[in-house]
């Protein structure tokens, strides 16, 4: 699986959660530019988590701060599976 075919999931996971429709960007970040509070970023994950049979540890995510990083780790995360 390449970064573009991961990146093209993952925004059909975040459309549910961008409530405002905002464009995203490798640089769109979670909290600031799209406004997701700490709930809605738990059920994101979930759902990446579920989508690639994977799973980001707390740490991970904490380290993840924008999009283009999501998509980074979640295809290092799925080539390791």
């Amino acid at each position: 699986m390449d970064r573009a075919e991961i990146d093209t999931r993952i925004r059909t996971l975040i459309e549910p959660f961008n409530k405002k429709g905002i464009a995203i960007t490798d640089d769109s970040r979670f909290t600031d530019d799209l406004e997701f509070d700490s709930l809605t970023v738990m059920d994101f994950v979930a759902e990446i988590e579920d989508e690639f049979d994977i799973i980001i540890t707390m740490n991970q995510q904490a380290e993840i701060e924008n999009y283009g990083q999501l998509v980074d780790a979640v295809l290092k995360l799925a080539d390791k599976g």
